[in-house]
């Protein structure tokens, strides 16, 4: 079993800035109320750390990266 990584948002906290959009564009686009839509799936690897960026900047600390537990 492998660890992986999935972006989840807690939209009550969300106020729809769109920083997280900018800052990880290839999982993160806003609707038309500038509130983000996450692409299912796990992170791939090699954008971690812009999803950690994402995350840390989020102004009311609206996105999250959890772990899953994906069977291999």
């Amino acid at each position: 079993m492998s660890k992986q990584f999935e972006l989840t948002v807690d939209r009550i906290k969300c106020d729809g800035r769109g920083l997280c959009a900018e800052l990880l564009p290839e999982l993160i686009r806003l609707d038309d109320w500038g509130y983000p839509i996450l692409a299912a799936g796990v992170v791939p690897e090699h954008l971690i750390p812009l999803a950690q960026r994402a995350v840390e900047d989020c102004p009311v600390l609206a996105i999250a990266l959890r772990r899953t537990h994906i069977k291999k």
